[in-house]
């Protein structure tokens, strides 16, 4: 069965319409927007090319009230698995670089405990205002689903919006509707600078 692709705003049933499914991968990649070559103008004047971008992804498990409850429940390259073990990042690539999935977040619908309602996942440029960089500076953004019993691809968001200006990305969420698991595309731009500001919005 070929993956469903999804356009911002969509929602799908991820649990109802493949029964035993109890875990998934959340893959979400980038790429960085071609940058000038050093020795031309821009190389000439502030001397080489600019830093790499290193995006970062993390996932916040929510309750009810959409509010993060514990620290514990924010799960990204500094805490690489909550509390309970129902959500595991796969650590951070500092560049975006290469082919499919950048950063991997891993879960166990079946362990999620039953006060999270939601879980959130977002993508934020590390030190993005000293390095004066923002998602303008990257393409091909995309979240993706995949049941890894056996590789097979449920479904894909692509980011195509233009984001230039905005420093952090809340791309998708996972939430629970009555016994079941859905998947919804987000897509949302704001001027975050970074994770902590970004999850102020949650407490």
């Amino acid at each position: 069965m070929a993956a469903i692709n999804l356009q911002k705003g969509q929602k799908i049933d991820l649990t109802k319409g493949n029964p035993g499914l109890s875990k998934i991968q959340v893959g979400l990649g980038w790429d960085e927007v071609t940058k000038p070559k050093s020795g031309g103008l821009l190389g000439g004047l502030f001397g080489g090319t600019p830093a790499a971008i290193d995006c970062d992804a993390s996932a916040i498990m929510l309750d009810a009230n959409d509010k993060l409850t514990s620290k514990d429940r924010l799960v990204y390259f500094g805490n690489l698995q909550s509390a309970d073990k129902s959500v595991k990042h796969s650590g951070d690539n500092l560049t975006g670089a290469g082919e499919g999935d950048d950063e991997q977040i891993n879960v166990d619908l079946s362990q999620v405990p039953s006060g999270v309602q939601k879980i959130v996942f977002v993508v934020n440029i590390y030190d993005c205002l000293k390095r004066k960089q923002d998602f303008g500076h990257i393409a091909n953004a995309f979240i993706r689903v995949v049941n890894p019993s056996n590789g097979q691809e449920l479904c894909r968001f692509n980011l195509t919006e233009n984001y230039a200006g905005k420093t952090s990305l809340v791309v998708a969420e996972v939430y629970r509707h009555t016994n079941e698991w859905k998947f919804a595309a987000i897509g949302e731009g704001t001027n975050d600078a970074s994770l902590s500001e970004l999850i102020r919005r949650y407490k």
